[in-house]
């Protein structure tokens, strides 16, 4: 018979609010705390919500594949109002039918046909780069990806005007859930606090901004093959029916955000990790002059690129784009040897799983080189997933693991990039895993000495 989960012991909290405030103040910190001093399942209490943490490999996996059973939790659907009913927050019958229209528009042959913007994109933005400059490098990261995404999307470089409404509201949005987090989603999004108010406002202008692109769009239509016409041809083939402007809306929404705010943030942490490990460094150059030797990157060189690829991944392994995955329970059920009651939020965490002594030696230092020989698929389902897994596995996988490391080839070719001694860097467990106050760096132009050395 199937054990009750709240039979397990979990950290203490306050008598009101339970554990609210030691998730509110250090989520990460506390989650670590939590699956290295108790079992596989942690249950805790977030003020009037029963939660758990999974901290077992098999039973993480469990979640992610029943989507009907472990449907978004509350935290996630509050981002209705900015995503609307896209794929991420999508459920039931509406997901399954958006996915099904999507999914030929990510085919990887169609996505690699994205690879030479990607870098031409980059070498634009290098031209404003100069020797001995500082910047915060994450700022330049959400700057670049955006372009990108936004081209990729509209097959135009959009205005300055509807590039910065965008990046404006998904900066809003990311500040407004970062607040929600801390009250523990209590205080409701539609009272008029001001935080409130400059989220609506800021969704409204974006809204304007990209209904204005999709109309343009359709009075083209057939004249592109970007994204958008992709994803307003996709059609049905039982009922031939397609994407309205409202879905269309929050799929364009959906992929600005998971499109360019998941590799910034990844590429940010790579250059954090690369000034803090000049052996690293110093393995990356010479894969790229042996590989390229001084020509830009491109989807050919890819797979030549494996040590390159194995820094993006080891980087998202200790910076995991999403740190952290919430699921409701929508029924009782049970999980391994647990009953499980209906409204309970279970708390995946790639931070915690990612950095695993159980699974991963020296968990805590970057070290590319465990991914060689294969590491990730030996590794048990449910260990590495910083693109979550499972059904709902991100539809953009291919595409974020293509510009990632075109990005960085790119770049690391003329710039060495190293921080700002002294400055501190807090990593902000948001909707993504952002620095809180960027990453001030120094850039060092690279001669060709340099490349030699």
């Amino acid at each position: 018979m199937a054990q009750d989960v709240f039979d397990l012991p979990g950290p203490k909290g306050n008598s009101l609010a339970g554990n609210l405030l030691e998730m509110g103040a250090d989520p990460l910190g506390f989650l670590t705390h939590c699956a290295r001093n108790f079992d596989e399942l942690v249950p805790m209490q977030l003020g009037l919500t029963p939660a758990c943490l999974v901290n077992q490999p098999d039973l993480i996996e469990a979640v992610l594949r029943d989507r009907d059973t472990f449907i978004k939790s509350r935290g996630f659907r509050v981002l209705k109002t900015l995503l609307g009913e896209g794929l991420l927050t999508a459920e039931g019958d509406s997901w399954f039918w958006q996915r099904k229209l999507a999914q030929p528009v990510f085919h990887q042959q169609r996505i690699h046909g994205y690879g030479h913007i990607m870098v031409d994109y980059t070498r634009q933005m290098l031209q404003g780069w100069g020797d001995g400059d500082t910047l915060d490098i994450h700022r330049e990261m959400m700057a670049l990806t955006l372009r990108i995404v936004m081209k990729c999307i509209f097959d135009k470089d959009v205005n300055e005007g509807q590039a910065s409404t965008v990046a404006h509201a998904l900066d809003v949005a990311m500040d407004w859930f970062e607040n929600k987090r801390k009250q523990g989603f209590l205080v409701w999004e539609w009272f008029p606090r001001p935080e409130n108010i400059r989220y609506r406002q800021a969704i409204a202008r974006m809204d304007e901004a990209i209904y204005a692109l999709i109309q343009e769009r359709r009075e083209h239509l057939g004249e592109s093959n970007d994204l958008l016409t992709m994803l307003m041809q996709a059609e049905d083939d039982a009922t031939g029916e397609r994407m309205d402007d409202k879905l269309l809306r929050d799929e364009v929404a959906t992929l600005m955000l998971a499109g360019h705010e998941t590799t910034a943030n990844a590429l940010s942490w790579t250059w954090m990790l690369l000034s803090q490990n000049p052996q690293v460094w110093e393995r990356l150059q010479h894969e790229l002059e042996t590989v390229l030797q001084g020509r830009p990157p491109a989807i050919d060189d890819l797979p030549q690129l494996s040590y390159t690829s194995n820094i993006i991944k080891e980087s998202m392994r200790l910076y995991p784009p999403v740190s952290l995955l919430g699921r409701e329970v929508a029924k009782d059920t049970t999980l391994g040897d647990y009953q499980i009651p209906q409204g309970m939020v279970l708390l995946l965490s790639q931070w915690v799983m990612h950095r695993s002594p159980d699974y991963f030696d020296q968990a805590d230092q970057f070290w590319p080189e465990r991914w060689d020989n294969n590491l990730e698929k030996s590794l048990p389902r449910g260990v590495y997933f910083p693109f979550g897994d499972g059904p709902r596995i991100c539809i953009g996988k291919g595409f974020a693991q293509m510009e990632a490391v075109l990005l960085l080839a790119t770049i690391a070719q003329q710039f060495r990039v190293q921080v700002v001694p002294g400055f501190e860097i807090v990593p902000q467990p948001s909707i993504t895993l952002r620095p809180e106050t960027g990453i001030q760096v120094t850039l060092n132009q690279l001669t060709l000495a340099d490349k030699n050395a």
